[in-house]
């Protein structure tokens, strides 16, 4: 069963409509009664085209909204789809074990890496144990220690980030979470090796920004990233969460914006009607991409690295 949103209900209507007819059909077929095939198949031609038509169209407030689609992947389906081989690594090795961020090695192809994101869970029991993404400080280290050990064993490192921001309850404070961002940034900045982020769902704020200072980042067509949600900027600015449609379209959250002011370097399409709607297309577009950039930067030394990430962050609204 396919979740709609707001703003595609024209498109559930007629999904709907098609669904009826193509069950008159194969009734028809069995009793050689009716004949609405053709009829159907007008339908479902019309169906595509409004789809594509307002995928095409999105607002920023809409692609947030498409962003945290309840069927959108994440990480976990991006390492049964993408990804082989998957040896999660558990615990920070200071506090305990983070279920919002995960990370082991995998293989992408036939090259080994370190694969590190948010997951979020897909019903209610999985998103409470992974804490719906947000990471809590053990969550950050626990990336510090896994890109150490992968600098250690010359492994690029490839990180998934889907988070509306780091966890901010008491408890992650008094553990230190303001801290344990920075160090995880640093961490990226000092790598050895060659780090490709991927923005796949929400990129929010410094939770996102902690897996994400990599020399190469990369969006899904449709995600979002931003300092903070549209709804927090909204009631910042005006007051009201009512506002959230305007924050978004203010904050230029949207892969197509962010590509223009230098913050991301490549969008990596989706199918129509976004990744929710076909999975295993955004998978296989995903490992591509990824894939693609890792070749661009294989044998290039661990100086020169480094100072290509300073670059790129330097530039950043210069």
């Amino acid at each position: 069963m396919i979740s709609y949103l707001e703003f595609e209900k024209p498109i559930a209507a007629l999904e709907a409509r098609i669904a009826e007819l193509r069950a008159t059909v194969e009734a028809s077929e069995l009793t050689g009664e009716l004949d609405i095939g053709s009829e159907l198949r007008k339908l479902e031609a019309k169906s595509a085209e409004l789809l594509a038509q307002t995928y095409r169209t999105l607002t920023p407030w809409q692609k947030t909204q498409v962003a945290r689609h309840p069927s959108r992947p994440h990480f976990r389906d991006y390492v049964a789809r993408a990804f082989s081989d998957f040896i999660p690594l558990g615990g920070d090795r200071c506090y305990g074990e983070d279920q919002a961020i995960i990370g082991g090695l995998a293989r992408l192809g036939e090259r080994r890496v370190m694969l590190i994101g948010h997951e979020k869970g897909h019903d209610t029991q999985s998103r409470i144990r992974h804490n719906f993404g947000m990471g809590k400080p053990e969550g950050y280290r626990k990336a510090v220690r896994l890109m150490e050990l992968a600098s250690r064993f010359g492994l690029p490192v490839v990180t998934l980030v889907d988070t509306s921001g780091a966890f901010p309850g008491v408890e992650a404070e008094e553990r230190g979470q303001a801290e344990a961002i920075a160090r995880s940034t640093e961490a990226c900045l000092a790598l050895g090796v060659p780090m490709v982020a991927t923005i796949v769902g929400e990129g929010g704020s410094g939770g996102a920004v902690a897996l994400a200072s990599a020399e190469r980042v990369l969006m899904l067509e449709h995600a979002v990233y931003a300092v903070i949600s549209p709804e927090g900027c909204a009631s910042i600015l005006w007051r009201t969460g009512e506002k959230a449609a305007d924050a978004a379209e203010a904050m230029k959250v949207t892969a197509q914006d962010l590509l223009q002011l230098g913050v991301i370097d490549r969008i990596v399409p989706e199918p129509v009607g976004g990744a929710h709607r076909n999975p295993a297309a955004t998978a296989t577009a995903l490992r591509e991409a990824i894939g693609e950039e890792l070749d661009a930067l294989a044998g290039i030394a661990p100086a020169a690295l480094r100072a290509m990430r300073e670059e790129r962050f330097l530039r950043i609204g210069a």
